[in-house]
């Protein structure tokens, strides 16, 4: 799998440390040359010096062959313009994420649609874990291939849940959140466009087929 990452913060340095145990490719871009020879001696991976909000600097990188981008340069208009420079390009998967959760629904109007807002996620794992809630629970519970992930609703697929692309013996709705609110995934819940979707697949290849049918 070739993974390009769009600035080296330190989320992405510890992704992509990851990626390179579990010997992925690993292309790192950055627009300060004093971050990338720090980095070299640590990450055994490619890097591109550049903007990689810049068209020209993402096709160094082969983007037809690149299987994820993950877009974190520490400003989130840069990470929503360098991911959709990604789509346009024909990226597999891009990944945008934000720090203010206010862009959120400027990210979703713009196609984007894996989108990681880590002051959401972070402060809702600390609330867990202070009032003694087992924040690992449901981790434990997917077994075999079992795949659980979110995706957000694009106005497209905006309707009854019925209508959504969902393969019936390999994946299930299982809930949804409409603005920090729990729903129950029933029959005559109407979806509408930044819902998210719990999914769950039997495995990360049905995952795959039906966020890009979402797309």
């Amino acid at each position: 799998m070739r993974v390009v990452f769009v600035g080296a913060s330190a989320t992405n340095v510890a992704c992509a440390r990851l990626l390179i145990k579990r010997r992925h490719e690993v292309i790192v871009i950055e627009r300060d040359p004093k971050r990338i020879e720090e980095l070299s001696q640590e990450l055994d991976c490619g890097f591109i010096l550049g903007d990689g909000t810049h068209p020209h600097i993402l096709e160094e990188t082969s983007p037809e062959a690149v299987d994820a981008m993950v877009c974190t340069t520490g400003v989130d208009q840069n990470n929503i313009l360098a991911s959709l420079v990604g789509q346009t390009l024909k990226v597999k998967r891009v990944f945008t994420t934000l720090e203010n959760p206010e862009f959120e629904k400027v990210a979703l109007a713009l196609g984007l649609t894996e989108i990681l807002v880590p002051v959401r996620t972070i402060g809702r794992y600390l609330a867990d874990a202070i009032e003694g809630r087992d924040v690992l629970q449901l981790a434990t519970l997917l077994k075999g291939d079992a795949y659980l992930f979110s995706v957000a609703v694009p106005a497209k697929w905006e309707g009854s849940v019925a209508r959504l692309p969902l393969p019936a013996k390999d994946a299930r709705l299982v809930w949804v959140y409409r603005e920090e609110k729990l729903l129950f995934a029933d029959p005559e819940l109407e979806l509408k466009e930044g819902d998210e979707l719990v999914i769950l697949a039997r495995d990360s290849q049905v995952a795959d087929a039906i966020r890009h049918s979402l797309l």
